[in-house]
Formats: structure tokens, sequence, C-alpha cells
């Protein structure tokens, strides 16, 4: 697998811990705005996610057009570092493209 992707992070994936135990590395991110959903809180039960984050609650997006705009970061991931997110996200969320303020589209964890 080569090549990269954008990755919109509204929680846990812009703590140090989670890349670190994701990643191996910690992301360098640019700020970015998605709109057209809202936050709601759900509970982590995956200890592996519970171990990297140190949080039981964690944010997820449901689509809300009415809902205010969600700061967040955006990461240039490897294909293989999306995977490694992907696995993270575990059954909680699945990753779908979103276009951000910036005109920029990447992926972004929604609740599954």
């Amino acid at each position: 697998m080569s090549g990269s992707a954008l990755l919109f992070s509204y929680g846990t994936l812009q703590l140090a811990s989670v890349q670190l135990s994701q990643f191996g590395r910690l992301l360098e991110g640019e700020d970015d705005v998605l709109h057209g959903y809202g936050q709601i809180e759900i509970t982590i039960r995956d200890p592996d996610v519970l171990e990297a984050s140190g949080i039981a609650v964690h944010l997820a997006l449901v689509p809300d057009a009415d809902a205010p705009p969600i700061p967040g970061k955006v990461f240039r991931l490897t294909l293989e570092e999306l995977a490694a997110a992907d696995v993270y996200e575990s059954e909680n969320y699945v990753r779908v493209e979103a276009p951000l303020a910036s005109g920029a589209t990447a992926w972004v964890y929604v609740k599954a």
C-alpha cells in the first residue's frame, strides 16, 4: 500500500497518547472545520481504545444540517496509518468522506 489520505479529527485522534499507540508517531495537523454534523457522546467498551485514550466517553458525529460547525484537525496519514485508525475506531464508527470549510475533502469517522 502506498499513498496518503487526509483525515479530519474532532476527538481522541488528536491526543498524543492515541497517535503514538496507533501510528507510532505524533501527527502534524492543520486546523479546519466540518459542517453538517452534530456531536453526541458514546460510551467506549473496547479495552484497547480505552487504554490508548484513557477516556470512556468519546464524541461521535451524526448528520445534522442545523448543528454548529465542528472544529478539528486535518492530518495527512499513510494508507497503512488510515487502516490503523480504522482499527482504533472499531465498531463504534464508520469512515466517510466529507468536505471541509477549507475546501479540502477528508475522511471523517461518524457514528456507526
